[in-house]
């Protein structure tokens, strides 16, 4: 890839169309100053001051805050959020964006990670989650919106969040929808609880999880798959395989300083859709998905996100290839 082919790529993402489906949560981030310190008067225990309060979309949403940070020219969000003000903050934060297929519903609650950061160190997180399996009329509302955008976008990005089995927007009736339109469309998936039973679809998993598929490799899960696979393994880099058994690995790329992993896998699964939708070959994404992931991880206090000239920024392009640039590593 030279500079044409970074230039061909990336210019193509606003004339991109791409919906992602899945768990939209609310991040909700507690600035707390240490030097407000008091002890309340009630229980005789430490009281922490929040000083500021910030929200944004996580969970599918930082994928897509990934996308929207790419310059993709149109975003469909799929899933849901609850009629409660978790939903009215993660909705307003999506506002920017076509919401026709965004639920909200008094029948579910709005999946938020609450975060108190004490002094921009992150302390144990608050959870907001469902119990209960997702309603059939909100299945089937979901379901309804993967077969309706289907023809209408480049690609679609289908992220499981949920820990509990069917009770999020990935049940095993969208599943079944999405095998319907899996053979004409790319549609790259991540889930946090494996991805057993899910249709053959453009994979992006960690190495713990390639190991729960009972592959040794990449590129033996790319043939029994048949689509492509990709695999991030943090500081050991990326590897990818096609289906055919042609595979290829991108190292990771330095340090620079202190890291908050946060964010990194959303980022790279964004690259990897966006990049390919737009004529990337196997090597050509992964590159610009691993720069992606590290300029996320360099942002800190912050679910972060990479531009095209912060990409362009992590890597140098040649005449002939395109190759990572480097810096001495810190410790």
């Amino acid at each position: 890839m030279n500079s044409a082919r970074f230039n061909a790529i990336t210019s193509r993402y606003r004339k991109l169309r791409i919906a992602v489906v899945g768990d939209f949560c609310l991040d909700r981030y507690l600035d707390i100053d240490s030097t407000k310190r008091e002890t309340s008067i009630e229980t005789g225990l430490p009281v922490h001051n929040v000083t500021a309060v910030r929200a944004q979309p996580g969970g599918a949403g930082t994928i897509l805050n990934n996308l929207v940070a790419l310059g993709i020219g149109t975003i469909w969000p799929v899933g849901f959020c609850g009629d409660d003000g978790e939903g009215y903050e993660l909705r307003r934060a999506l506002a920017s964006l076509p919401l026709d297929h965004f639920l909200q519903t008094d029948q579910r609650r709005t999946f938020t990670y609450c975060k108190p950061m004490l002094d921009g160190k992150e302390l144990n997180r608050l959870d907001t989650k469902n119990w209960t399996p997702t309603p059939v009329a909100i299945q089937n509302a979901l379901i309804k919106s993967v077969l309706e955008l289907a023809p209408k976008v480049d690609a679609m990005i289908l992220l499981n969040q949920a820990d509990i089995p069917e009770t999020g927007v990935v049940t095993k009736r969208l599943l079944a929808a999405i095998k319907r339109i899996s053979s004409d469309l790319l549609i790259i998936g991540d889930s946090r609880r494996g991805v057993r039973g899910w249709p053959s679809i453009v994979l992006k998993m960690n190495a713990a999880e390639l190991a729960a598929t009972g592959c040794s490799s990449t590129a033996e899960l790319a043939r029994r798959n048949g689509r492509m696979v990709f695999v991030t393994m943090a500081e050991r880099g990326m590897t990818g395989a096609m289906p055919g058994g042609a595979s290829e690995y991108v190292p990771s790329l330095p340090l620079r300083g202190p890291i908050d992993i946060v964010g990194a896998g959303d980022a790279v699964t964004a690259n990897l859709a966006a990049s390919l939708a737009a004529g990337a070959a196997l090597r050509e994404a992964m590159e610009l998905a691993s720069a992606a992931a590290s300029v996320v991880i360099h942002k800190l206090g912050t679910t972060g996100t990479a531009s095209v000239s912060e990409l362009r920024s992590r890597i140098v392009i040649t005449k002939s290839r395109t190759s990572i640039v480097t810096a001495p590593r810190h410790r």
